[in-house]
């Protein structure tokens, strides 16, 4: 399976009950036959140019592994959904994710040494 970044834009309506519609995500991935490696809210931005007449979104972020079909089903689904203003969904590069990951361990180290120190 390869890994996707999808990010979301809810309405900003979504603030303060969110956990529905990011339960519809997650069922909507798992039934593709992918897994949510992980997820994140950023909370409710102000957005560059209206869309659709709001000026603000609810941003979220996750970071996916879907089998090759599962991309086109899931933004055919979140074309339609009400609850999404905007959405994207990219590849992760392979190279790009090891070499983050490998920093990440680097830097892990450099405080661990420095917390012996």
């Amino acid at each position: 399976m390869k890994q996707y970044e999808l990010t979301v834009l809810y309405h900003p309506d979504l603030e303060m009950n969110i956990t529905p519609a990011t339960d519809k995500i997650a069922a909507l991935v798992k039934a593709n036959g992918g897994k949510i490696v992980s997820e994140e809210n950023e909370g409710k931005k102000r957005l560059a140019y209206p869309i659709n007449g709001l000026d603000y979104a609810v941003y979220y972020f996750y970071v996916v592994e879907l089998p090759a079909e599962a991309p086109r089903k899931i933004e055919a689904t979140l074309n339609i959904s009400e609850e999404t203003i905007r959405h994207l969904l990219v590849s992760v590069d392979a190279r790009k994710a090891k070499y983050a990951a490998k920093r990440a361990e680097r830097e892990d180290k450099e405080d661990v040494a420095e917390d012996n120190e």
